[in-house]
């Protein structure tokens, strides 16, 4: 046989212009899902406030004739109109977009009156929607009302079969009035509810003056208004730094009242939750601290579950839910004992319960550019104004046209009406009236034609006289209209008078208070005395009683030894910092005492996978420390601004690709509290840098810091040893020749070479062995 030659195959493409790589594909159609998902669905417009399936439920309900004095129908006939025309997604997905328009727990003004269970601020779901009715609530009259007078651009729906509009004209910035919340990818909003008679001085402030700044707006709309009331607790500081930058956090809390009883007892009532919590996770939460769970992976209670169940038990006696009918909320707790202080019990459910919490801003909304971003307050309110200016003009400009429309038909008529014989003649004699009626009477086709239709009744004398009185209404409209056109501050003066109705209309009274107050801390009283905190190299924790411990007596576990000891006060507290960059707190009082090997340091925090502890600091609260790299970055910190509530910690260390965070370095104080004396780097490539600590940036919130010394591509940061006196010797240590340890101690006047300015590269030191390590001499 003979042997036949192995196919070869050509891999290229017949006609390269129909290929497409893989991965450009991929990144095309990622790209086009999110702009879907971010436009056409999680986040709202600032002109109307409207996600997309909630603006098509309000159009498809208004078509209906659901408006507010009609008859409620099924919510499942609505669901099916705004998915059979304008929708096409899941039944469930718009149903709940309509419940919640419909809730008056979740929205500040409900635009859709509901009929039946529409759930509860406790997380119950609403019924079935072959259960429930709906029609729209009073207050939709403002983002509907216009919708055929020219204001909306209509575009064709998701099959060409009919249309629906872009936006809604909303006649009030309901982007802050409902507020918003949702999630896209690659962003996320969050925009708290507002107080319709605040918002709308605000829009009128800005209309009579658009240089108006954002003090100015605060003094008229001071913060949210959340439908479920409570407290906001935040400085007017932060709550104007939130809405500057469009991003930040308020604190909040419920409002309650001390109810006494026979016998010298009392008990709290809790009548107004915080927004986004419920009566039932409060109660949770209760039953959390006082009955706690052992956690995944553990064997035992921790030590701070073991602590908080005793503070509760000492303090709450008995916790009711008699939320109803007459009290929408109403959590009763009744304390242990009469004797027990009122702001102790009051500060401890606060701080240790959702009755105080947090309550994020994130202003990212559709821009009247049809592009998502992050606005401030007073963009969001300048481009709804500007948004409302150009719907008034639109609407000025069709009613106009209907007008002059209508003039020129009345115009026709009292022409005819003033000529009937000869009118009546011309038709009767003329095989086509129509051309003859306007050849004789200088008429329009459009006239003619009206004439042509009119009925015999309408000849009388009678219609003359309302022909006329007509006329001259529409022509009063008219010059109205006109002069509303061509004088921009007529129209400022109509847009504001119309916000103005709407706001007497459709007003109410504030329900959140906006007072300052200190967030509730959760003090445990411990005792003030001198302890020093051991921490082991597998990260094992424990203290004794006291300073001056002879370290050559502490045990650890077989394969453990020590990684450093502090001496502290036992309020301080114990920083632990992660390999990622994120930190940890723990109060030493926490820390397990005696001659013990301690507990492990997992017992106390929350490591994110793939991550470890690395190193440990514990001091006072105001100490400052430097933080530092291997690659040459760092930044001064306080101890206290390491601190996190939150077992999993806080992001403090932005580190970049392979960097891995050092040792922490406390630095001494000047009277002031401020870092003094000089700090001195030491590079893997022998060189040495001395300057002022001065020179390295505070940095409260953390970050990735400043460069501490110019490295090279394959140097690293080896040590830092911060000298406080003046004089202070600097000893620089190593290996010589066959491994032997050596070292050598700079004097001040030895250091003088090596004093430069922060991220310089240093100077080479002139010793006989590789340097190691820096100490202070």
């Amino acid at each position: 046989m003979t042997e036949q030659a192995p196919l070869e195959f050509d891999s290229r493409p017949e006609d390269d212009a129909d290929t497409l790589a893989l991965g450009d594909y991929a990144r095309s159609a990622y790209l086009d899902y999110a702009i879907s998902v971010v436009k056409g669905r999680a986040l709202p417009d600032v002109c109307d406030g409207l996600k997309p399936v909630q603006r098509r439920i309000l159009y498809a309900m208004w078509r209906m004739g659901l408006a507010a004095d009609a008859k409620p129908v099924k919510s499942a006939r609505v669901v099916g109109d705004v998915l059979g025309r304008f929708h096409p997604h899941g039944d469930q997905a718009a149903y709940d977009a309509l419940v919640r328009l419909s809730q008056d727990f979740a929205q500040r003004y409900p635009l859709i009156d509901g009929q039946g269970n529409f759930g509860s601020r406790d997380g119950d779901g609403a019924a079935a929607m072959r259960y429930t009715e709906a029609r729209l609530a009073p207050i939709a009259r403002l983002l509907l009302a216009e919708i055929d007078a020219g204001t909306a651009d209509f575009i064709p729906n998701y099959d060409g079969s009919t249309t629906e509009p872009r936006l809604l004209p909303a006649r009030l910035p309901f982007v802050l009035l409902n507020g918003a919340s949702g999630i896209a990818v690659g962003m996320a909003t969050e925009i708290p509810s507002h107080n319709l008679r605040e918002v709308a001085s605000a829009c009128v402030a800005l209309l009579k003056n658009p240089r108006l700044e954002l003090a100015d707006v605060l003094a008229l709309m001071p913060g949210p208004d959340f439908a479920t009331g409570g407290q906001l607790i935040s400085s007017p500081q932060e709550i104007a730094a939130a809405y500057a930058s469009g991003r930040g956090s308020l604190k909040v809390r419920a409002r309650w009242t001390i109810e006494e009883l026979a016998r010298g007892q009392w008990q709290l009532v809790v009548n107004e939750l915080p927004h986004g919590t419920s009566s039932q996770q409060v109660l949770e939460e209760i039953e959390e601290l006082s009955n706690p769970k052992i956690r995944p992976g553990k064997k035992a209670l921790a030590p701070e579950q073991i602590a908080l169940k005793q503070v509760m038990l000492n303090l709450l006696d008995t916790v009711r839910d008699e939320s109803g009918r007459e009290a929408a909320v109403r959590l009763v707790f009744e304390p242990r004992s009469s004797r027990i202080d009122v702001n102790e019990f009051v500060n401890t459910l606060l701080a240790r319960t959702s009755l105080e919490t947090s309550v994020p801003i994130n202003l990212v909304v559709i821009g009247s550019d049809g592009k998502p971003r992050q606005k401030g307050l007073m963009d969001m309110l300048r481009e709804w104004v500007a948004y409302r200016r150009d719907t008034v003009q639109r609407r000025s400009r069709h009613r106009l046209e209907q007008v002059n429309a209508r003039i020129h038909i009345l115009e026709g008529r009292q022409q005819v009406l003033l000529n009937l014989d000869e009118v009546i003649e011309t038709i009767r004699n003329s095989d086509d009236p129509k051309p003859a009626l306007m050849a004789r009477f200088t008429l329009t086709e459009l006239q003619a034609d009206d004439i042509l239709d009119m009925r015999l009744r309408q000849l009388a004398r009678l219609e003359a006289i309302r022909i006329d009185k007509e006329l001259a209404a529409q022509r009063v409209e008219q010059a109205d209209l006109q002069k509303l056109l061509a004088d921009e501050k007529a129209m400022t003066r109509r847009i504001i008078s119309e916000i103005e109705a709407d706001a007497k209309a459709y007003g109410d009274d504030r329900r959140t208070l906006i007072q300052f107050d200190e967030r509730a801390v959760a003090e445990v009283k411990v005792v003030d005395e001198p302890v020093t905190v051991i921490v082991s190299q597998k990260g094992w924790l424990r203290t004794q009683k006291g300073h001056g411990l002879l370290l050559s007596a502490l045990t650890f576990k077989p394969g453990d030894a020590l990684y450093a000891t502090f001496e502290c006060r036992s309020v301080d507290a114990l920083v632990v910092l992660g390999s990622d960059g994120r930190v940890y707190s723990i109060d030493v009082a926490d820390l397990p005492g005696g001659r013990g090997d301690g507990q492990p340091v997992t017992t106390f925090i929350e490591l994110a996978p793939g991550t470890q502890a690395l190193h440990y600091l514990a001091a006072a609260r105001t100490t400052p420390m430097l933080l530092w790299t291997a690659q040459g970055l760092g930044f001064v910190a306080r101890l206290g601004d390491a601190l996190s509530r939150q077992r999993a910690g806080k992001t403090f260390m932005t580190l970049d690709d392979g960097d891995v965070p050092q040792r922490p370095l406390i630095l001494g104080t000047d009277a002031d509290g401020n870092p003094a004396g000089r700090l001195a780097l030491l590079s893997s490539d022998g060189r040495l840098l001395l300057y002022p600590a001065t020179e390295v940036k505070v940095l409260s919130r953390g970050g990735r810091g400043v460069t501490l010394m110019t490295l090279d591509a394959r140097e690293t940061l080896l040590g830092i040893a911060h000298l406080a006196a003046e004089r202070e010797a600097l000893l620089v240590s190593g290996k010589g020749r066959g491994g032997v340890e050596r070292s050598t101690s700079l004097s001040s006047t030895q250091q003088s070479p090596y004093v430069g300015k922060r991220a310089k590269r240093g100077r080479k030191l002139e010793i006989a062995f590789k340097p190691e390590r820096l100490d202070r001499g």
